[in-house]
């Protein structure tokens, strides 16, 4: 499984950015994908995942109420609409697929099997 992630950018406190992840490489799709970031001297935190069977979502308390991940199964990718972004959301974004992803927990990057390579994004105050 391959996947590539895009839509970083840089914008101002408030802004929105979008972010996908194309997976390819599984006939029949990745079970889950999550996002994860990390910021300089931060260790991976876990942001967001969904569960490509049943739908299910997840996401951490920083994040809930101003992201939201969809998932569009036919062109095997998952979206990351960021919306009302703060300085402390700048940080590398990661996709990750084939880790637990239910509606109470996300699993930590060491159970997500296959990663993205990052996309940027930056909050400037």
């Amino acid at each position: 499984v391959q996947l590539q992630a895009s839509g970083g950018g840089s914008v101002q406190a408030g802004g929105s950015l979008r972010l996908s992840c194309a997976a390819s490489g599984s006939s029949s799709g990745p079970d889950a994908i999550g996002w994860f970031r990390q910021a300089p001297g931060n260790e991976r935190e876990r942001v967001s995942c969904i569960n490509n069977r049943n739908g299910r979502t997840y996401y951490a308390d920083s994040v809930q109420g101003r992201f939201t991940i969809s998932r569009d199964n036919a062109k095997n990718t998952v979206s990351l609409q960021m919306h009302n972004l703060k300085p402390e959301d700048t940080a590398k974004y990661y996709c990750a697929s084939e880790g637990p992803c239910t509606t109470a927990s996300m699993g930590p990057e060491h159970t997500y099997t296959y990663w993205g390579q990052g996309t940027q994004v930056t909050v400037s105050s």
